[in-house]
């Protein structure tokens, strides 16, 4: 099946009350199983490559490796750029075979991020793509704090920007390990009932499972971004394999252990968003 774009994942998720995992990629490995637990699961997977996933291999590669994936898989793929910070960087995942493209503008004046956001969304669409876009700052587990979104302004954003996701701050947080937190449902219900673009809800991993179910189900939130709560699955299957053999020194073979542990998590995360 080849990649489509966010819009066509996103717009069926808004009408018939599910999310979409957006799920954030490193490497090989966990694109692989990501793909593999969409398919087991049935349902399209956005592989979404952040700042240090592009830290670590470059925007074309990565690209082809997106693009590999999907059309060997049995179910839709989005080939996503999570958190594009310059137009250069958004036009390199364009030219290098993304379907979607996310402007981080969440850190500048209003007008500057609408301004910046819309002429990525408009070189988006002009290419046949999909353009996420962020109001309101989402912060860090123990370190940057969030700027909630205010309703007003994501209902301006929204149309003055043309995208087809809007990201918001309502209590997520990046990098979160646990799930004790919490969104703010009336913010969220704020939010919904002055704008019509699907919304995205970025540090997921720290959202309580069944407020995920329920969000999808219920509001317009459409994707969940889900890193750390897979990271720390590979990791810890990662660490099983090493230290079951210690003189083992094959990447390779360790590495493939880590495929099975990852995609029964990532399956898990999938279903609850499904509906």
């Amino acid at each position: 099946m080849p990649l489509v774009t966010l819009k066509d994942v996103l717009q069926p998720a808004l009408k018939q009350g599910y999310a979409v995992g957006g799920l954030v990629t490193l490497g090989w490995e966990d694109m692989r199983a990501y793909v593999a637990a969409a398919e087991a699961e049935d349902c399209p997977v956005i592989l979404q490559a952040g700042p240090g996933c592009r830290e670590h291999t470059p925007l074309p590669i990565l690209g082809k490796m997106f693009r590999h994936l999907a059309e060997q898989a049995s179910v839709p793929v989005v080939a996503h750029l999570d958190h594009g910070y310059t137009k250069e960087e958004c036009v390199e995942a364009l030219e290098s075979g993304f379907t979607s493209l996310m402007f981080d503008g969440s850190r500048l004046p209003l007008d500057e991020n609408i301004a910046q956001t819309k002429e990525i969304a408009d070189i988006a669409h002009a290419a046949g793509i999909s353009c996420e876009g962020e109001i309101g700052f989402v912060g860090y587990a123990n370190g940057e704090s969030s700027a909630g979104t205010d309703p007003e302004e994501a209902a301006r954003f929204a149309i003055e920007t043309g995208v087809d996701a809007m990201a918001i701050s309502v209590g997520n947080v990046h990098l979160q390990q646990d799930k004790e937190g919490g969104l703010d449902d009336a913010r969220i219900r704020a939010i919904d009932a002055v704008t019509e673009v699907p919304l995205v809800i970025h540090g997921g991993s720290g959202v309580p499972v069944a407020q995920r179910q329920s969000l999808a189900k219920t509001s317009s939130i459409c994707k969940f971004n889900i890193g750390t709560e897979l990271r720390m699955a590979f990791g810890a299957a990662m660490r099983t394999a090493v230290n079951d053999d210690p003189a083992r020194f094959d990447r390779v073979q360790i590495l493939k252990e880590t495929h099975d542990p990852l995609v029964a998590a990532t399956r898990q995360v999938l279903a609850a968003l499904k509906g």
